[in-house]
């Protein structure tokens, strides 16, 4: 089967959830990704997405059916059962508007925080599976590994990545397995729905599970200690994520200690990919992937000091 193939099926898909009796249909299709772990059409206001072929499909329905409870936290599927096409699980979303890229004054930090801790304190439903941040992470060293053996940037992502615990690597079971998670939050999993204005909501179910809720602070953690996010916008994030009780961190004082591992962790997947993907295009890292890379090299060579230590 052809990408194309998949997209124009997809399309199809999508035009006839979004259209159970309308023809001619006016509204083209849009796509808004296509990616190996993801393809995603949009028709009118329905959004159809193929999800990855090693996508295990009792694990997506939990995860679906997990969303289902979570109206005021997580977009809600347009049915809570995937179907298959081409072999791949395909799920149906009403559409959200995205936060603005080109508008980061605008990024709604305290929107993110705010649905991060509802969804931290929402019980874990029975028999959801791990949420699969950890994994991700394990995925982009492979991918690393493969794709860009000898370059210079690789050995200190992996020194980075042999320092981390054995949960942090996919390698053991994780140290909570009672709380619910995103599994990869970025403000890339923000829409507003209805769009254009409505309320933010978390979107992408395919890590959803329980684990480590640090994990899911983990990347503005991250950027703000590689110095890629100003201090003022974690701040912001932070204090939001404790005014609506979110359990990942302490209520007050340090929350370095709790939020490091994850840190580092998402840091090192962060710098993987990014070297990766530069090998593979056949261009030099440009100024932000060699930031993250940097910040490895300074967490494989001195005790990993967050707030003060690998963002200088």
């Amino acid at each position: 089967m052809t990408a194309d193939l998949l997209l124009s099926e997809l399309a199809a898909t999508a035009k006839a959830k979004a259209h159970a009796a309308a023809e001619p249909c006016p509204c083209g299709a849009t796509t808004l990704a296509d990616r190996p772990d993801g393809t995603v059409v949009r028709h009118a206001d329905t959004v159809a997405k193929a999800h990855a072929t090693d996508t295990l499909l009792p694990e997506l329905t939990l995860r679906l059916t997990a969303a289902t409870h979570l109206p005021g936290v997580l977009l809600q599927p347009l049915s809570p059962t995937p179907v298959a096409l081409h072999g791949r699980p395909v799920t149906f979303w009403p559409y959200g508007a995205p936060v603005d890229p080109d508008n980061p004054d605008a990024a709604p930090w305290e929107d993110a925080a705010t649905l991060l801790a509802a969804l931290h304190r929402t019980p874990a439903p029975t028999g959801l599976p791990p949420m699969r941040g950890p994994v991700k992470a394990s995925r982009a060293m492979a991918r690393l590994r493969a794709a860009a053996p000898a370059h210079p940037a690789t050995a200190p992502v992996l020194r980075a990545w042999s320092a981390l615990p054995r949960w942090a690597r996919a390698e053991a079971p994780m140290p909570d397995t009672n709380t619910l998670c995103h599994g990869d939050l970025h403000l890339g999993q923000l829409v507003r729905h209805p769009a254009p204005d409505g309320p933010w909501r978390l979107i992408d179910v395919d890590d959803l599970g329980t684990g480590v809720p640090a994990w899911d602070l983990a990347r503005p953690a991250a950027w703000y200690a590689c110095g890629l996010l100003p201090p003022d916008e974690w701040t912001r994030f932070l204090a939001a994520y404790r005014t609506a009780g979110g359990p990942a961190v302490p209520a007050d004082g340090d929350p370095w200690p709790v939020l490091d591992v994850p840190a580092r962790a998402l840091t090192v997947q962060t710098a993987a990919r990014a070297v990766a993907k530069a090998v593979e295009a056949g261009r030099p890292l440009d100024e932000v992937e060699q930031a993250v890379v940097d910040a490895c090299d300074r967490m494989g060579t001195a005790p990993p000091e967050l707030a003060a230590g690998y963002a200088k």
